[in-house]
């Protein structure tokens, strides 16, 4: 394993680490040269193709790694606009599908299950969650949860066991304590093999939609830049889930404005990390 620590960004289309007059077509490959991994929130809005997929491995050295998350249709948020109808089992087969590429190529960190707020703690979500691990069986799926309830005191050892029990990978997060709609840090590993970090910022009164409108709540919820202090408090709790888990990848969400990339890069030098299998960086001379 290359890098039992990667850390990345999610999405790679709007951070400010290219070279003037970068294309979009050629921006996966420009950010290859500064995180050896990458979240694909596209996937969310729409499934991409297999053959866009294989786009991307091949636009990305062999060590290279993504974290794909799951269309919205899978995740209870429902079909985006102008998706077409189909039943559960072809929104399965469709994203299986979609990720082969990945898989053939061993490019494959997790798929990310991020569930909305209302996706509370209760019997027929646990039976959900049952149905997506055998719908997408043998693969590294994740589950991020938006909802404080299964971490409350009475479930809070119930939910990690059964994560554990189900082959499913915890996902760790760092975001504002703003009511039923966030979840507390539960530094917890669930799998062996890898374990997910998400960091969401800590802006507490941009978290909850309040009234704004979804473009003006997105455009705030995420607007954060981690302090040297924040990031070095995550050093122990990283070391110990060293202990428990092959391969840690952290993720930088915090970027309404614009501050992911910097906060992941004094992330990454905080932990003494120098990631191996980066892409070759265009030097712009003008």
């Amino acid at each position: 394993m290359n890098n039992p620590i990667q850390i990345g960004l999610c999405g790679w289309g709007d951070h400010d680490i290219y070279p003037p007059r970068t294309t979009s077509k050629e921006k996966l490959s420009s950010y290859a040269g500064h995180f050896p991994v990458v979240e694909v929130d596209s996937s969310y809005y729409a499934i991409p193709s297999p053959e866009r997929m294989e786009q991307w491995a091949a636009d990305t050295p062999p060590s290279f790694r993504f974290v794909v998350k799951a269309y919205r249709e899978l995740t209870g948020h429902g079909r985006g606009k102008n998706a077409p109808e189909k039943s559960g089992v072809a929104w399965f087969a469709d994203f299986r599908e979609s990720l082969s590429p990945l898989v053939d190529k061993g490019k494959l960190t997790a798929v990310l299950f991020q569930f909305p707020p209302w996706f509370d703690c209760k019997k027929e979500h646990v039976h959900y969650i049952r149905r997506c691990r055998q719908e997408l069986k043998d693969l590294p799926l994740a589950i991020e949860f938006r909802n404080r309830t299964w971490f409350l005191p009475e479930y809070y050892d119930r939910t990690l066991e059964f994560l554990k029990r189900e082959e499913l990978i915890h996902v760790i997060c760092d975001e504002p304590q703003a009511g039923i709609s966030s979840v507390p840090i539960v530094p917890a590993v669930t799998h062996p093999e890898q374990t997910l970090l998400r960091f969401h910022g800590r802006n507490h009164h941009g978290w909850n939609q309040s009234g704004r409108s979804n473009e003006d709540w997105r455009a705030v919820r995420y607007a954060y830049r981690y302090s040297d202090e924040e990031l070095e408090e995550w050093k122990v709790r990283i070391r110990h889930l060293q202990k428990e888990t092959n391969q840690l990848t952290l993720l930088f969400n915090n970027n309404s404005e614009g501050d992911a990339a910097t906060d992941a890069k004094r992330m990454t030098k905080i932990l003494g990390i120098d990631p191996e299998g980066l892409a070759s960086r265009q030097l712009d001379i003008f």
